[in-house]
């Protein structure tokens, strides 16, 4: 049976020549399906934050928990849940400082995640702060190469953390990718107007879900350029496209709006 048999008019993809207050909000009240602004960072940024990311530690994931391959590098707070539902802190700050002493060493220069970060606080009007742990700064910004593809799934902290995880209260999150090299075909990342239920466990595939989740769900699709910035709310759910050949790498990590009308980030 169809969940939808009708399109929402809201729910799509824009492009913009910067991100603005009110694309953030829209994605937050989940009306907007996806922000791209084209060209968020120039080709010589790009080539030099991706020379300086090869010589980051990156590594696969295990293959028994994500099945197609994704390289990465930086910590990812969901990556160290445990089956309560709570943070393994010691293997998590552990790690949180290796990758930031590995980001120094990489030498990123121009670094794109706090060029990113500096252009969506301005576009909020407040700076944005790193979301923070009894006081302490979690790590903030990472890199991954998906030529594989990714399974269908969803991010949402509040559910992945029911008990709460950071000293900020966490109204709506984000998702941000910049890419510092894209294949000639494939590679598209595709969001549904759809957020996580009961129903879908039934469809439950590895760390996502197999495609009859979303079959019938509202959807956008982007194929991404060099250099491209895309924001959206990843409680929807969201996969990318596997790319045949060539490299599709980006910079990620999440935003969120606390109740007092802050911007954190984390990854």
């Amino acid at each position: 049976m169809p969940r939808t048999t009708a399109l929402d008019p809201l729910f799509t993809a824009v492009d913009s020549a910067a991100f603005t207050d009110r694309n953030l909000a829209n994605l937050a009240a989940g009306t907007l399906a996806a922000v791209r602004v084209p060209g968020f960072l120039d080709a010589a940024p790009c080539a030099a934050a991706l020379t300086a990311a090869n010589r980051l530690p990156a590594a696969d994931y295990d293959p028994a928990r994500v099945p197609t391959r994704i390289v990465r590098f930086g910590p990812a707070l969901n990556d160290y849940r445990d089956q309560d539902g709570r943070l393994d802190a010691g293997r998590y700050w552990h790690d949180a400082e290796t990758a930031r002493a590995a980001w120094q060493r990489a030498g990123m220069r121009p670094d794109p995640i706090a060029i990113s970060l500096a252009r969506l606080g301005s576009a909020w009007g407040a700076a944005v702060a790193p979301a923070t742990i009894g006081g302490r700064a979690v790590f903030g910004g990472t890199l991954r190469e998906i030529n594989a593809g990714a399974l269908v799934h969803y991010d949402d902290l509040n559910r992945e953390f029911p008990t709460g995880l950071f000293d900020q209260e966490v109204l709506a999150q984000l998702a941000f990718n910049v890419w510092v090299a894209v294949p000639a075909t494939g590679g598209a990342t595709t969001v549904w107007r759809h957020r996580w239920e009961p129903a879908d466990e039934q469809h439950r595939q590895a760390y996502g879900y197999r495609p009859e989740a979303v079959e019938h769900c509202q959807r956008v699709s982007l194929t991404p350029q060099l250099g491209d910035g895309l924001l959206f709310n990843p409680a929807n759910f969201h996969a990318v496209e596997p790319n045949p050949t060539g490299r599709r790498i980006a910079f990620a990590f999440f935003l969120g709006l606390t109740t007092t009308g802050q911007l954190i980030a984390w990854s």
